[in-house]
């Protein structure tokens, strides 16, 4: 995090080349962060850096004008707690990587309770696009990850899908079932949160052919037609407002598909609760909210 100077120190101009200034012996590190913008907090800031340097009459005019009164106030600890501040922007709220994506998903999954978990579990958002690379050793390293996951036995299964640096969720719901069960609610959900960027019709080609590989690879015995025929729903869904919350949208529908989904998702019911107004923008703000308070990836200044 950048530290403003203070303007008589950035707007002071040096005529002559500056001569060393000693630094006093009580004037350690942890006073530099402490003191500021006293005297003491120049001096250490005078020892840093690239830039020119205070000469000795300079520094002794700032020395009467800055005077220390850290010494002079009773202090303590600063609390632990994390404070709201309009200058402070939760990592949720700007452009995430897959690192980052990956540790809030997991602090959004230790809060489900093991009933939950037993009927949703996720993908690694980098596997489909390790998959697409069709490289034969990296495919297979991704399904025999796949296989730990035991997508099967699991009513919905999330794969995140980050391409071309845009977030995406794909849902597959009731993939245990047999294709030609009469139920017939075996499906795929594609949720963007920019649907301008037709992203599900660019990708559909290669998400039939990985789910194709997956039956394979499982040693699934459901006809290759059958498998070619589930039904990929594109709901429309609530949609961001800038270029850069892709990744915080594809958290909250998780979180939200979670808390509304049926135990079973009947394909006849299609769209159910997954609409235009499924949640707000303030929605999305209190679960970022919530999720970083958890102080997994601390905030920085915007």
């Amino acid at each position: 995090m950048s530290r403003r100077r203070s303007n008589r120190v950035r707007n002071s101009k040096v005529l002559t080349a500056p001569a060393p200034v000693t630094i006093i012996d009580d004037c350690e590190e942890d006073e530099f962060l402490n003191h500021r913008t006293c005297w003491k907090h120049i001096a250490a800031l005078n020892a840093r850096g690239s830039e020119p340097k205070l000469t000795e009459e300079e520094f002794e005019i700032y020395k009467s004008t800055a005077p220390c009164f850290y010494e002079d106030f009773e202090r303590r600890e600063r609390s632990s707690r994390r404070i709201k501040c309009k200058y402070l922007v939760s990592k949720l709220r700007k452009k995430l990587n897959s690192n980052t994506f990956i540790v809030y998903l997991e602090d959004l999954w230790r809060g489900l309770s093991d009933e939950k978990k037993n009927s949703f579990v996720y993908l690694d958002c980098l596997w489909f696009s390790m998959y697409k690379s069709e490289n034969p050793r990296i495919r297979s390293s991704v399904f025999e990850s796949i296989k730990k996951k035991q997508m099967f036995s699991k009513k919905y299964v999330f794969l995140p899908i980050v391409y071309w640096s845009h977030w995406t969720l794909l849902i597959f719901c009731n993939f245990g079932e047999k294709l030609d069960s009469e139920s017939g609610n075996t499906c795929m959900l594609f949720l963007d949160s920019l649907k301008t960027t037709n992203s599900w019709q660019l990708l559909e080609p290669d998400i039939r052919k990985f789910v194709l590989d997956v039956y394979r690879v499982e040693g699934r015995t459901e006809d290759k037609r059958l498998v070619d025929e589930i039904e990929l729903f594109v709901p429309k869904v609530p949609q961001q407002t800038n270029d850069v919350e892709c990744g915080s949208f594809v958290l909250y529908y998780i979180q939200r598909f979670i808390e509304d989904a049926p135990e079973s998702f009947i394909a006849d019911d299609y769209p159910s609760f997954m609409k235009e107004d499924w949640f707000s923008h303030e929605d999305l703000d209190e679960f970022c909210n919530k999720l970083d308070s958890l102080g997994t990836i601390r905030c920085s200044k915007s």
